[in-house]
């Protein structure tokens, strides 16, 4: 018993997972780069709670070990992104345990349905961020921005260590609209569901940021994804701006939520 690792769901049932199972593929040294599932145990909580909570408790459990099964599958072919030493492992490997998800859903349910437990299995500390954290006040904002540019050195610096992994690009702060700006031009995510057309899912993972956002009294003003344009950008002001007031948030042909000047 001391290989199996006990997580709780939402409505107070108990999965296990078997860390002695996951061991058998991380027997290269690739491998054990890589993050298993038992090192995602919140995020495993989220899912078995949804899961649980939509298909029961015992239809739900079959999912949740399929949705491994493919995970593990899915992390022998990934490039090295740095495990848990990656400042995005959480997203990389998150977003994997999504993608390994969608596919074992019996009924194919419509992104909409998943978009508020995938949200919040991302972004949920965003709210408790909020407590403390308004955008709409000019010292968090720069702040904010001194995370993103802080963020960005750490992120160059693993981009030369790691190709693979995400490539940021800062931008300077918009003193005049108190906009915190900075882009992606590599998304190991994007790069991910376009390989195993898996395109319709990436939503999901992507939308989450506006929703983030929100939770910290602020607006994400984005044009695209490097799912639906060349580059992930993200333009942050607090919701009160007057530059957030200008955009609205519209849903593309491909299911990605994107800023759009109002008319």
């Amino acid at each position: 018993m001391e290989n199996i690792i006990e997580v709780e769901g939402h409505n107070m049932e108990r999965y296990w997972i078997d860390t002695k199972t996951e061991e058998k593929f991380g027997g290269n040294s690739s491998m054990e780069q890589h993050m298993k599932v038992s090192d995602m145990p919140a995020f495993c909580s989220e899912i078995n709670g949804w899961l649980s909570g939509r298909y029961g408790t015992e239809q739900g459990g079959q999912i949740w070990e399929a949705t491994c099964r493919q995970y593990e599958e899915y992390l022998k072919e990934l490039p090295d992104y740095g495990g848990k030493k990656n400042g995005h492992a959480l997203a990389v490997y998150g977003g994997l345990l999504i993608f390994s998800l969608y596919p074992q859903l019996p009924d194919q349910p419509p992104m909409e349905e998943l978009q508020d437990f995938v949200s919040h299995m991302f972004m949920g500390a965003f709210e408790k961020l909020g407590r403390l954290f308004d955008l709409n006040r000019k010292l968090d904002m720069r702040l904010i921005d001194a995370v993103f540019k802080k963020c960005g050195d750490r992120d160059r610096k693993q981009y030369q260590q790691y190709p693979a992994t995400f490539c940021n690009v800062s931008e300077p702060y918009d003193r005049e609209n108190r906009a915190a700006r900075y882009h992606f031009t590599q998304c190991p995510n994007a790069e991910f569901a376009k390989k195993h057309q898996l395109m319709h899912v990436l939503p999901l993972l992507c939308n989450s940021d506006y929703w983030g956002i929100s939770r910290i009294h602020g607006t994400l003003i984005r044009c695209g994804t490097c799912g639906n344009s060349d580059k992930c950008d993200y333009c942050v002001v607090g919701s009160e701006s007057p530059l957030a007031q200008k955009y609205e948030i519209v849903k593309d042909e491909g299911g990605f939520l994107v800023s759009r000047e109002k008319a």
